[in-house]
């Protein structure tokens, strides 16, 4: 419902104001998580696929923290009032703390997945007020985190990082791991992301200036990592390194700059092309948590019954690749809104439920 923080839940395809870019580039998020997931099971392939399946495993956090900042803008522009926008906040810092327990939750389930969840919850919770900033504090703000998220992580690691190691985990260690300490993802560094897509959404996602601005970016920050490391001989950029970060950015923006190009076509054939290629990646971009959560579930269950991390199986392989986006899709197009999307809508207090079956005007991200 237009103008308010509690909206009644409208299936993704039937709700008429959603944007395009936001909801394919999180579909993207979501298939590169899938193929990185599924590489344990694929070990026995060729250099160029291991190569892509690095690169994905490279954007998926990050494009995806992306698509996040940009729902909660569009959210709070939606709630229009300040005080609805208030709500919007509380929302989401309730969201934020049931992502954080799910991701505890999940990580209980013996797949071997580095469970990103708990991280983007603290992302959420902390990076929705800030979305209220003006332009120019919002840019400053990522600005800030950009350039001393690497070496807060580097300090915060040589502080407390043989803390985790000793005696039993509490509150305070897991709080300093998803902040800092992590060897997967860090709020560090998935916040500046987080920000970036709420400035895209200023832009209304761009169109084809913007798409051909980010491919120029793209391009030089994707190779000066590999650039700097042969002229230095290191192996690797360190994982929260700037130059990590700068490989990242090649990454998110080069496909954040392909789908508004492609978005931008408006020949009546080919604009008909380019949306039988988004629509599967619209249709998982939109039930993307439930996607995630079921991905960890078959993930767990194929760990438990002999399907083992270092293996190559390609039935497995094309299991979760292709059989659990072809879940998502019949799910999309059948039933409507993710359930997991669905419950936490409720719980945090999005959603009102109605008794009546009639599709109401409100839509709900």
């Amino acid at each position: 419902m237009a103008g308010s923080a509690v909206v009644i839940p409208v299936a993704p395809r039937l709700q008429r104001d959603r944007f395009l870019v936001p909801d394919v580039a999180r579909g993207v998020a979501i298939m590169a998580m899938l193929i990185a997931h599924a590489g344990p099971i694929m070990v026995d392939q060729p250099e160029a696929t291991a190569f892509l399946q690095g690169q994905l495993n490279d954007v998926a956090s990050p494009l995806f923290a992306t698509t996040m900042g940009a729902a909660a803008a569009i959210v709070l522009a939606k709630a229009g009032t300040a005080s609805a926008q208030r709500t919007v906040i509380l929302q989401n810092v309730i969201r934020g703390a049931i992502l954080v327990l799910l991701g505890l939750l999940l990580s209980t389930w013996g797949s071997w997945i580095a469970i990103v969840l708990s991280f983007l919850g603290i992302v959420l919770a902390i990076g929705t007020p800030l979305v209220l900033l003006g332009t120019r504090a919002l840019v400053a703000v990522l600005a800030a985190v950009l350039v001393l998220g690497a070496p807060l992580n580097e300090l915060m690691l040589a502080a407390t990082g043989p803390l985790l190691t000793v005696g039993e985990r509490t509150p305070a260690s897991f709080l300093l791991e998803w902040l800092f300490l992590s060897p997967h993802y860090r709020v560090t560094n998935l916040l500046p992301w987080f920000l970036f897509g709420a400035l895209l959404f200023r832009i209304r996602f761009g169109g084809r200036r913007a798409g051909w601005i980010l491919l120029a970016i793209a391009v030089p920050a994707w190779w000066l990592g590999p650039l700097w490391r042969g002229a230095t001989g290191a192996e690797f950029s360190p994982s929260g390194s700037y130059l990590d970060t700068l490989h990242d950015a090649g990454l998110v923006l080069g496909v954040l700059g392909v789908i508004m190009l492609l978005a931008s076509l408006r020949g009546r054939r080919t604009a008909a092309v380019v949306r039988a290629v988004f629509l599967p990646f619209e249709a998982i971009g939109s039930i993307s948590l439930s996607l995630y959560v079921f991905q960890v579930a078959v993930v767990g269950w194929m760990a438990g019954n002999g399907i083992s991390y270092g293996s190559t199986d390609p039935v497995a392989w094309l299991g979760l690749v292709i059989g659990v986006p072809i879940v998502g899709i019949l799910w999309w197009r059948f039933v409507g809104k993710g359930p997991v999307e669905w419950l936490i809508g409720v719980l945090s207090g999005r959603y009102r439920l109605r008794r009546s079956s009639t599709v109401g005007a409100g839509s709900a991200r």
